[in-house]
């Protein structure tokens, strides 16, 4: 069973927009690469049809990805976020307590992560933040084995 796709209004746009951009223009071009390999005659020993079958096959299951993608999404409602709690949705200032600098993450669902501005909530610093509040210090270790102590400064509807 698919897991839930967490997407902001943003995200279920983009998906929207490249399965239409597979489904339709590459579609088309890969089906004319086909056609064109095709005349090339014997289809046994032919690297260019080879090659044509192969992007359609990869074109077609991409497709199928972003359909699957859609039917399990979730979109985040922006009139449902406040600014008391980090959940998806949300932008973040936090202070790192060891160095004092300062950064901002927007958390979103793993299928719109784009580190290091728009963070998964599965991700080591995603998962700290969600459900925390403003002033909570949260301790996160990275996939790098270093710890980072991460205070939270401000949160905001970031959609």
């Amino acid at each position: 069973m698919p897991k839930d796709v967490i997407l902001t209004p943003d995200g279920l746009q983009k998906l929207k927009d490249e399965l239409e951009e597979l489904s339709t223009t590459k579609r088309r071009e890969v089906a004319s690469r086909i056609k064109e390999a095709r005349e090339f005659g014997d289809i046994s020993e032919n690297s260019e049809y080879d090659d044509a079958k192969n992007e359609q096959a990869m074109l077609e299951q991409r497709i199928a990805q972003l359909e699957e993608r859609l039917r399990s999404a979730t979109v985040i409602d922006a009139k449902e976020l406040d600014t008391d709690v980090v959940r998806v949705g949300s932008a973040v200032n936090v202070k790192d307590e060891d160095t004092g600098t300062s950064s901002k993450f927007m958390i979103v669902g793993s299928a719109e992560a784009q580190p290091p501005e728009r963070l998964s909530n599965e991700s080591p610093v995603g998962k700290a933040l969600v459900g925390r509040t403003k002033g909570d210090v949260v301790e996160v270790v990275l996939p790098n084995g270093k710890k980072r102590r991460l205070k939270i400064t401000k949160i905001d509807v970031g959609l």
